[in-house]
């Protein structure tokens, strides 16, 4: 989804709450349609928008200028919080639409965070380490009076990891000297005040919000005939079905970075006679094999290789690992029942919509499926897990390291997995039950429904709205 389709989403559904009877304890239709209409235009305007050129002095390039983006959306749910990504399609356009998911990612969880985002135009793989070093300094010095414990709290994104949020940590010390700054950042490594389990908190939310659907959430409702959800409702049944039948639910997985590789080793280990990886892609392939690929020996050549899939034969030799290799889009419409979608935007669009097979879609990446593909797939009964609810692990994990500052106590793993994945369930059933409960939206349109509804009701209680 991109911007438009964000805001024109979000545009639908002031409407539909402008007609919700009672909405805000209004009932005066025209007052609660003014109150909305305010409420629309605040959410759908971005707060701030800031650019500027990082100036870096290259080994091989001389100096060069770089743009870089930080956008904040909207902090009436608390702090603005969001990720800072180092990647060459990196545009203003989409750092904002980011921010504005942050927004409503946060108000879906409910977590006391508004919605930010950043990006520097780069490749990461392109540039030395010292180059890293000074560009992610660089941006810190940019945009320190922007960031900070109480203000903007930035994280890791994609491309971006916790040695680079520790350098920004150190900088943002160094430009505030005697000043807090343990909480200017989340995502730190552990040694640097982070929490254990940070890097993997988003891969072990996406599987979490597809593996707790059809393992707990369905079998709750295992003797009810008459959820009004029918298609999709039979998508799980059927899945389940597999399960009881000793047969293996086939998951492919896009990206194979932190949130992807962690999402297949969640699945692989969860319980091997439920879930076999038989599908993964990057950038430059699509591994396959129909039996289930080997998880682990692919994470041991990619920490080995710089984060890339094997790519001929001889990689494959070299890692022990038996697939058939494929062009980088196979994975999208791999023979599968689950597609994880922990990559890029855009991935899924009106050109190979028809050609995805999975009945399953989880958006481990940010706005990967267009509203075309969504509605295409919604009808033919797939169940589509939006971005906002599946992959949001990674800023709970970031709330608790965010706490784990203030409090002065630290968090064990174990600790950290129990509190994320109960703040996720708690999301899951209110969502799931409100989808497959009715017959009337989308699970997309049903979580910015639950979001804006807490939007609205904050911005109504602190008298934004007249």
């Amino acid at each position: 989804m991109k911007r438009k389709e964000t805001q024109a989403l979000i545009e639908m559904v002031m409407s539909s709450l402008s007609h919700q009877d009672n909405f805000l304890g209004i009932s005066d239709p025209e007052k609660r349609k003014t109150i909305c209409g305010s409420a629309k235009e605040i959410i759908k305007t971005t707060d701030k928008i800031i650019k500027c050129y990082i100036r870096v002095s290259t080994e091989k390039n001389g100096i060069v200028r770089i743009p870089a983006y930080r956008v904040q959306h909207n902090n009436i749910s608390g702090y603005y919080k969001g990720g800072i990504r180092f990647s060459e399609v990196v545009t203003e356009e989409e750092v904002e639409n980011l921010a504005i998911l942050m927004t409503l990612k946060n108000a879906l969880h409910r977590l006391p965070f508004g919605g930010a985002k950043g990006g520097v135009h780069i490749n990461p793989r392109l540039v030395s380490e010292r180059e890293l070093n000074l560009i992610s300094k660089k941006y810190v010095q940019n945009f320190s009076r922007d960031i900070g414990p109480n203000q903007d709290v930035p994280a890791p994104d994609l491309g971006t990891n916790e040695k680079v949020i520790d350098w920004m940590v150190g900088e943002y010390k160094t430009i505030n000297p005697g000043k807090p700054y343990a909480g200017s950042f989340t995502g730190k490594s552990v040694a640097n005040g982070g929490v254990k389990g940070r890097r993997e908190s988003t891969g072990r939310g996406v599987f979490l919000s597809y593996s707790w659907l059809i393992d707990h959430w369905a079998k709750q409702y295992d003797k009810n005939q008459a959820i009004p959800r029918t298609k999709q409702w039979q998508t799980l049944q059927a899945l389940r079905q597999k399960t009881k039948e000793g047969k293996n639910i086939r998951v492919a997985i896009q990206g194979f970075g932190n949130v992807g590789s962690v999402s297949a080793q969640e699945a692989v280990q969860y319980d091997k006679n439920k879930y076999t990886v038989v599908a993964v892609g990057d950038h430059a392939v699509t591994l396959y094999h129909p039996d289930g690929l080997d998880i682990e020996a692919l994470i041991t050549f990619t920490n080995q290789s710089g984060g890339d899939l094997p790519t001929n034969a001889a990689e494959l030799k070299q890692a022990g690992i038996k697939a058939t290799l494929l062009p980088a889009t196979a994975v999208l419409t791999a023979d599968c029942d689950i597609l994880v979608l922990a990559a890029i935007e855009g991935q899924v669009h009106k050109e190979n919509m028809d050609q995805v097979q999975a009945s399953v879609l989880v958006e481990g990446a940010n706005a990967p499926i267009s509203t075309e593909a969504d509605n295409y797939l919604e009808a033919k009964g797939a169940v589509i897990i939006p971005d906002i609810l599946a992959n949001a692990g990674g800023v709970i994990v970031s709330y608790l390291e965010w706490k784990q500052t203030l409090a002065v106590h630290n968090f064990t793993e174990e600790e950290i997995i129990a509190a994320m994945s109960k703040q996720m369930i708690t999301t899951f059933q209110n969502v799931y039950d409100s989808y497959f409960l009715s017959n009337e939206y989308s699970m997309r349109y049903t979580c910015y429904l639950l979001s804006l509804e807490r939007l609205t009701t904050l911005l109504y209680r602190h008298g934004k709205l007249f």
